[in-house]
């Protein structure tokens, strides 16, 4: 007899469906595994045995082949560990396979029966509803996960022999429920708020103008004037993240085996991810033999943060740029292509000299770096990413008047009251079009939602004849006064709006001259 079990593996961010078939013959036990299986799916047969010995199942007594279809399809998942063993009590009539037609099963096995977690379960439900599944048996930790996908019963098993028991029958085991509204009131519920930082009011705008517009930003300043306190606030007033963004991050997430930190298995407000600068090209946008996402998709439809930018390694930023322009990162393989969603926003930072305090002006902290050294550190940049990047805005230090005030500026609720206010005048404009906001604006519609009035060109005119701009740079300032335009409810850009989106490109002269 053939056992068929149903099955999913992640390829990328997305599942496919796998049919497991397992055929018993002869009475000499072996084990052989086909259909394109890596080295972790065909160790699986270890596991499988052992679990069914311990499970008080006698499976040593054939010669089993397991096909997994389709054959031209890589695996590289533990999660057939279950279905696998599933199939070889199939083939040993301990089940029956016309019960499992319209069921799913994925799942890691230990040695001694228990079921483990796996990556994927969100993008594995998906696939399951998708294919018409009525039934998705999942283990107890990837539940609440898989569970957030409407139309499909989802099953949370601890057990090798608790499944088998389920599907005879035997036992009937709750399915798995999620509650919606209770994930929604603990969206975007985060445990800093803007109003933390003292002072730098005038970084605290730019950082509203960025989540207004989605626009990347580089901050530079001296150790200790906040840098890092501040990009962590800006999630607190970006957008509030909707269930289908949180939906499509946790996707992400869940196939990187990140979701399990996650309250009730989702991602619950905007990623912030902050990678060392000794991370690698392929960590950083994706990549390796069975293609993951990198930090960069990991942070779609949040920030990324780059602290010490230049301290990065040169190949590593410059892999960013496309992912930056496209809002996807392609991953190419002889026998397929991969592409993993990265709509980000880049915050980066950096001290203005390896010291950190070149131009700092503070007692008992002199610039000892020699010319030389700082020109070397600061070209580590390279000047097409830092085209990339729409504003620039220097973070002085803090003072002592400041840090002895009590908290003062707006909250981040505030802030962000005013930056939904924003969208929202973006996403009315912007309803006929394949973008939601101003930084992700083409040529097309730079020349249709960005005109400007006599005064404006001739401001905008003057800065990129005496600064030496270039026609990328043009067009962030272009976005960028859109952007402040909008937070000021001005349905035309007007040259105080050009004024400070100029102000905000001031270290290309200032510090790359």
């Amino acid at each position: 007899m053939v056992g068929i079990v149903f099955s999913y593996t992640t390829i990328g961010i997305d599942a496919q469906q796998i049919s497991v078939e397992c055929d018993g013959t002869g009475s000499i036990f072996g084990v052989n595994i086909v259909g394109m299986a890596s080295n972790a799916v065909k160790e699986s047969k270890d596991r499988v045995f052992a679990a069914l010995k311990n499970s008080g199942w006698e499976a040593y007594t054939r010669r089993y082949t397991i096909n997994l279809a389709p054959a031209d399809l890589k695996k590289d998942s533990s999660s057939l560990d279950l279905p696998i063993a599933i199939s070889v009590l199939q083939c040993i009539k301990q089940l029956k396979h016309e019960y499992l037609t319209k069921i799913g099963i994925i799942g890691e096995l230990s040695l001694d029966g228990n079921v483990r977690a796996v990556n994927g379960a969100l993008p594995i439900a998906l696939k399951a509803r998708q294919e018409g599944m009525d039934v998705l048996i999942v283990p107890y930790e990837n539940a609440e996960e898989a569970a957030i996908i409407d139309g499909l019963t989802v099953i949370p098993v601890t057990s090798l022999r608790e499944t088998v028991e389920y599907l005879r029958g035997d036992i009937q085991i709750p399915a798995a429920k999620v509650d919606k509204d209770k994930i929604f009131q603990v969206l975007n519920d985060f445990p800093i708020d803007m109003i933390d930082v003292k002072g730098q009011f005038q970084v605290k705008r730019a950082l509203e103008v960025s989540a207004a517009g989605g626009h990347n930003l580089l901050m530079l300043g001296p150790p200790g004037s906040g840098k890092t306190m501040l990009a962590r606030r800006l999630p607190t007033i970006l957008p509030e993240l909707t269930l289908d963004e949180a939906l499509e991050a946790t996707k992400i997430h869940s196939v990187a085996g990140n979701s399990k930190h996650f309250r009730n298995g989702i991602l619950t407000t905007r990623p912030f991810r902050s990678p060392h600068h000794t991370i690698s090209e392929i960590a950083l946008v994706g990549g390796g033999t069975f293609p993951k996402p990198g930090e960069v998709s990991l942070s779609h439809r949040g920030v990324l943060f780059l602290d010490e930018l230049p301290e990065f390694k040169r190949g590593a930023l410059e892999v960013m740029r496309q992912p930056m322009e496209d809002g996807v990162v392609t991953i190419s393989r002889a026998v397929t292509s991969l592409n993993f969603p990265a709509e980000f926003m880049l915050i980066a930072s950096m001290n203005p000299c390896p010291c950190g305090y070149y131009g700092a002006n503070i007692p008992n902290h002199v610039c000892s770096c020699a010319p030389a050294m700082i020109q070397r550190y600061r070209s580590k940049i390279s000047g097409p990413l830092l085209d990339r990047i729409d504003i620039h805005v220097e973070v002085p230090t803090v003072t002592y008047s400041d840090l002895a005030a009590l908290p003062s500026g707006d909250s981040s609720a505030i802030i962000r009251a005013r930056v939904n206010k924003a969208r929202q005048v973006q996403h009315e404009r912007f309803k006929d079009e394949a973008f939601f906001c101003n930084t992700q604006m083409n040529s097309k519609a730079l020349r249709k939602y960005c005109k400007l009035d006599a005064e404006s060109h001739a401001l905008l005119q003057n800065a990129i004849d005496k600064l030496g701009y270039s026609a990328r740079v043009f067009d962030r300032i272009l976005k960028v006064s859109r952007t402040i335009a909008d937070l000021e409810d001005s349905r035309d850009i007007l040259p105080e709006h050009i004024s400070e989106a100029i102000s905000y490109r001031s270290l290309d002269r200032k510090y790359w001259s």
